[in-house]
């Protein structure tokens, strides 16, 4: 087991910095890169998460060396941030952090006061598309929109 074991006992220093740092710069890159906002929510939480453990693993060194299967938890929990067919850390976003963290978001106060009631309830993704519309439509058209859906959602 002399190549194998010492493989399977270095598997977080082997695997680690590519699953860690080298895949999620990568895809921070293309996210920057990308027109929409998702992928930018999934990578820049990912970061202050890895940021928090760092800091976690700074300030309890001491304990974390007794823990020889702390490694493997990191690399395991930071495989399920990363992973796209997990995207861990957009849900921690959209799960824990959206909903005890209210980031105050702006919205133009070109606006009418209740369109920016409406834009402030908004994804950030779905509020760009919509301010493009009132661009386009003009604020009459917004109006109609809001005031159909508000009919909709009174009969259901």
């Amino acid at each position: 087991m002399g190549v194998l074991g010492a493989m399977a006992r270095n598997l977080d220093a082997l695997v680690g910095p590519g699953m860690m740092l080298l895949y999620p710069l990568y895809a921070s890159m293309r996210a920057i890169e990308s027109p929409t906002t998702l992928d930018d929510q999934q990578w820049l939480t990912y970061w202050v998460l890895y940021s928090l453990i760092t800091l976690f693993e700074l300030s309890c060194w001491k304990v974390l060396q007794w823990l020889p299967f702390w490694p493997y938890v990191k690399l395991v929990f930071c495989m399920w941030l990363v992973l796209p067919f997990f995207n861990g850390a957009a849900y921690i976003y959209a799960n824990i952090v959206r909903k005890y963290v209210k980031v105050g978001s702006y919205v133009s106060s070109n606006h009418p006061e209740s369109h920016r009631k409406v834009l402030q309830m908004m994804s950030l993704d779905a509020r760009k598309s919509v301010e493009m519309y009132i661009e386009k439509y003009g604020e009459d058209a917004f109006d109609r929109v809001v005031k159909a859906a508000e009919k909709e959602a009174k009969k259901h």
